[in-house]
């Protein structure tokens, strides 16, 4: 616990924290643009400088180490002259078009110039060459904006195992983005939009449909349905003002209303659907398995996060059949809303336009795959992030903090509190356990409150196990059977536990999200995502569970009616038809 003294204030820290940290410790608020906790600290945009008493330069405090007795200024007007000439040195080479950016009030490069003073361009000159790339449904580069912090860089290639990007060249030419300045859409890319979660400035963002959505909500020809994720409910307050995890369901059911949707339905009615789909696709090759000794692809994976089904079909194509060919829960509600619904209101499917609103980029490019067209057109029409749906409801001049709560509509708005652990990393196979175990057994979850506490919290890979005893005559095959499931978040850490299945490892059920703690983490949601914040959401989404009267999937009544009037069975003819997909092999360029 080495002791030193940041701004006449003596203070002791653990071993290894570096003078940022101690001095955010000391309650001194440094400005940094490329550092991240627990991501990187690389010290490349030198704006967290600090003077060190003997040190003849200013350092990067984000990578000094503090020690014993070091004695640390954060604001001597030495280091306020070089943090504010670094930062004009920065500006001099952005595109200053902060009007009409829609980082404007939410750039971090904008704050620090503030905070720092500066009220005019001091270096004028030339500026890199501007290049913006739309090439994919998710998201928009645009390289005239980008400070050169590396954020994105470390995350894609670190967090997630891509390496979509890079730095490039050298000096003024430097730029970051794929190889041989290529779109994304020439390379590996999962769009899973993390970069865009943790870039400071708006040198990549999700591609923006807004204006998409206004235009069908003028359209008296078009009946236009909105389905929300789990996830939003405890983030979208965030754009308001709102501490993270703060519950906002019932506000933004009332602001989506006031915006002129016609219907206001949960994605959470489709992800109880997919609960009762993928329970009995792991339970019919469970069956296989042990009853009709088939070779059968286990362990089965999770297939409702776009970004890890992109990375699977690049990077591990071995492993597709053993990816549940269910579709996500926003393309399940986009098949019955387009099929099912709009025969209850007799529409055809061409006139009913379905907007989803999800804390994911990829979502984006998922609702573009070609198969996804189920109901005769393309399913989902428009993917909302939830940053998106925050800049509309301001658009539309709804003050959101002073809402009513209002309620989902019906008949695809009813959900159990499973649904909603939707959002959090280890929420599909906590909901998928509580449903799985009482059909086979006719017995409640034998854990604390139906909370698997082993595949919960922000540990890259966990797993559990549960002993089947006691199961009914029709899965009697399963007495005995000591079920092991794993959970991954993060695809990096996806990497790690595919690795060691590969090498051995047997489980029965993996789930994967692509992105850090899950949805709630996802690339669409307000930013900054720091596990702080992402803990904050997942408490949220916990007690939103907790305080339904319906816990479990299969107890739903609405997805009871659906599987009575419409679709028969779970694997049935029609659910195969509409609720169910296939991947295909990609290379990697």
């Amino acid at each position: 616990m080495p002791s030193l003294t940041i701004d006449n204030k003596t203070i002791s820290v653990a071993d290894g924290t570096s003078l940022l940290e101690a001095a955010r410790q000391a309650g001194v608020q440094v400005p940094s643009l490329c550092y991240l906790k627990k991501v990187q600290a690389i010290g490349s945009c030198r704006v967290c400088l600090m003077e060190v008493e003997g040190a003849k330069t200013l350092m990067a405090s984000c990578v000094t180490p503090a020690f014993e007795g070091m004695k640390v200024r954060t604001n001597s007007s030495r280091v306020r002259a070089a943090r504010k000439t670094v930062v004009e040195l920065i500006l001099s080479d952005h595109e200053g078009d902060c009007q009409t950016c829609n980082r404007n009030g939410d750039c971090e490069l904008q704050a620090v110039a503030r905070d720092l003073g500066i009220r005019e361009i001091t270096y004028a000159g030339s500026k890199s060459v501007r290049r913006r790339d739309t090439s994919t449904p998710a998201l928009v580069r645009d390289t005239a904006k980008c400070i050169l912090c590396r954020r994105c860089v470390t995350v894609c290639g670190q967090t997630q195992g891509v390496a979509a990007i890079f730095p490039q060249k050298r000096g003024f030419q430097s730029v970051i983005g794929p190889a041989f300045t290529s779109d994304l859409a020439d390379v590996v890319c999962v769009q899973c939009g993390q970069c865009a979660a943790v870039c400071p400035v708006g040198a990549i963002g999700e591609n923006d449909e807004t204006a998409k959505v206004w235009a069908a909500i003028d359209d008296p020809k078009k009946t236009v349905l909105v389905q929300t994720a789990p996830a939003i409910r405890a983030a979208l307050g965030e754009c308001f003002g709102m501490p993270p995890g703060t519950l906002v369901t019932g506000k933004m059911v009332t602001a989506l209303r006031q915006m002129g949707f016609d219907k206001v339905f949960d994605t959470n009615f489709t992800a109880d659907l997919t609960i009762m789909e993928e329970g009995t696709e792991l339970l019919t090759r469970l069956k296989k398995a042990l009853v009709d000794g088939q070779q059968v692809p286990l362990p089965l994976f999770t297939s409702c996060s776009p970004g890890w089904i992109r990375y699977a079909e690049h990077f591990y194509p071995d492993i597709l059949p053993n990816i549940s060919t269910c579709k996500s829960p926003q393309q399940m509600f986009g098949a019955v809303a387009k099929t099912y619904y709009a025969e209850k209101i007799g529409k055809k499917p061409e006139e009913i336009f379905v907007v989803s609103v999800m804390p994911c980029t990829a979502k984006k490019y998922e609702s573009q795959r070609p198969e996804m067209n189920s109901s005769g057109v393309r399913d989902v029409d428009v993917v909302l992030t939830t940053r998106e749906l925050g800049r509309m409801i301001r658009e539309a001049g709804i003050d959101f903090v002073g809402l009513p709560d209002g309620k989902m509509d019906s008949i695809l708005g009813a959900s159990s509190g499973a649904a909603d652990i939707f959002a959090n990393t280890g929420g599909v196979m906590e909901a998928a356990l509580r449903t799985v175990y009482e059909i086979v057994t006719g017995r409640q979850l034998p854990f604390e409150n139906l909370h698997v506490a082993p595949v919960a919290g922000l540990a890259g890979v966990k797993e559990a196990a549960v002993k089947i005893e006691g199961a009914v005559r029709e899965w009697s095959f399963l007495e005995g059977v000591t079920v092991k499931v794993a959970v991954a978040h993060g695809l990096g850490n996806a990497r790690l536990l595919i690795e060691r299945i590969k090498g051995g490892e047997q489980y029965h059920f993996v789930e994967v999200m692509t992105c850090p703690g899950g949805c709630i983490g996802g690339g669409g949601q307000p930013r900054l995502t720091t596990d702080e914040v992402r803990l904050a959401r997942i408490a949220a989404i916990y007690k939103e569970d907790e305080g339904k009267p319906i816990r479990k999937s299969h107890n739903n009544p609405e997805v009871t009616a659906i599987y009575q009037e419409y679709l028969k069975k779970p694997l049935g003819e029609k659910s195969h038809h509409l609720l169910h997909t296939k991947y295909t092999a990609r290379e990697r360029v």
